[in-house]
């Protein structure tokens, strides 16, 4: 099934990355909130290398989790993807459009002035 989607948008120096799940190339989700966040923040970088840029870029994080229960440890494996100055973040439980996903994350990036 075709997705109506762009997985990265460009304007300006400015990218927009779609929402990005923890799940492994046969569409099945890793086990646990943290191997999720983990992987799903894997993923965006690899996005982001596509364009040249690196987790460092992200300006802003939208992350979307199903349990508020998983919050700590969502944030234990979200804070070593952003080692320098982090990124805005908005965080929001709720439910997910595919009932297997624990955790959600779109993230937007800058390219630097070189």
């Amino acid at each position: 099934m075709s997705i109506p989607l762009s997985k990265i948008r460009q304007i300006g120096d400015t990218y927009y990355l779609s929402g990005e799940l923890g799940f492994v190339k046969d569409d099945q989700p890793v086990e646990g909130i943290t191997a999720q966040t983990t992987l799903t923040l894997e993923r965006i970088a690899v996005t982001l290398a596509t364009v040249g840029l690196t987790p460092d870029d992200v300006v802003s994080a939208a992350c979307y989790l199903t349990d508020p229960a998983d919050f700590a440890a969502f944030n234990a494996a979200y804070a070593p993807f952003f080692p320098g100055e982090k990124p805005t973040r908005t965080t929001i439980v709720c439910t997910l459009v595919v009932a297997s996903a624990l955790v959600e994350i779109t993230v937007i990036a800058q390219k630097k002035a070189a």
